[in-house]
């Protein structure tokens, strides 16, 4: 009872929050407090703020981090040693943009995207903090590979180094230049280190062979790398946004909200 009457409560806000215009299609009048798009991001940055379970994967995911990490400390290297790391849902939670954006009946857009991120008030992903201090003490390099862009940099910074993150200076975060993939970066991490362990919360966070595949491709993807997940590859769960939804709709990113809901509608799966 309890989870129905929160999720009773959840759409009731959605529809009294919303500033969209009053639709005068009767569908659409009975559709709205169901929209996948933009509203569902409210409720899965709820279960992000808010559930035991959140935090518990995460550090999960840590735990299992700093045990593969002693591992790989206590194997010859011909290089020294780095880890990479994705920002956003990875290091920091930023389920607050998430929710202020989903209330207002709106999704992500780049503008206020740099607003939230101008602020440097993003708390961080339980585990993370603790995790990174640890290798940065055993003398392993934090390199922090970020879509964000380079208008964000000294906010980016500003965010980290709140939290006392390691290695969070112009050196070791790499932006986004020529284009989102992250290849190149890693890439040129590659060439002084031995990467050991990446993390993220979006499949491209790890390898090129995940990036701007359909959703089928990114799934089968997946199950072929089972071996790399929580041995290199440290995955954290973002079910607000990402490559995954992008997916479902071919990263066809100018479709309108409507448009996209009736994709994403069509994904669901249902008896």
């Amino acid at each position: 009872m309890k989870r129905v009457w929160a999720g009773a409560l959840l759409l009731g806000m959605l529809a009294c929050k919303t500033t969209r215009p009053v639709q005068t299609s009767t569908t659409t009048q009975t559709t709205s407090a169901t929209q996948l798009i933009p509203y569902g991001q409210a409720w899965a940055a709820l279960w992000q703020q808010q559930s035991g379970e959140y935090k518990a994967l995460c550090l999960q995911a840590y735990q299992l981090a700093a045990w593969r990490l002693d591992q790989y400390l206590a194997q010859p290297h011909n290089k020294p040693l780095a880890v990479v790391t994705d920002i956003d849902e990875t290091v920091l939670d930023n389920s607050p943009y998430s929710v202020h954006q989903a209330l207002e009946g709106k999704g992500y857009d780049e503008k206020s995207w740099m607003e939230w991120t101008a602020k440097a008030i993003a708390d961080t992903v339980p585990g993370a903090p603790s995790f990174f201090k640890y290798a940065a003490s055993k003398g392993v390099k934090v390199f922090y590979i970020t879509n964000r862009l380079e208008a964000e940099r000294t906010a980016t910074l500003k965010n980290l180094q709140r939290y006392g993150f390691p290695d969070a200076d112009d050196q070791h975060l790499l932006l986004k230049t020529a284009g989102s993939g992250k290849e190149p970066r890693r890439q040129q991490v590659l060439q002084q280190y031995d990467i050991v362990l990446l993390f993220g919360d979006n499949l491209s966070d790890f390898a090129e062979r995940f990036d701007k595949k359909p959703y089928n491709e990114r799934n089968a993807e997946a199950l072929k790398s089972a071996s790399s997940f929580g041995s290199r590859f440290i995955v954290l769960p973002n079910p607000m946004y990402g490559d995954w939804e992008g997916a479902l709709y071919n990263f066809q990113y100018k479709l309108t909200p409507q448009q996209k809901d009736s994709v994403m509608k069509t994904r669901l799966k249902n008896y």
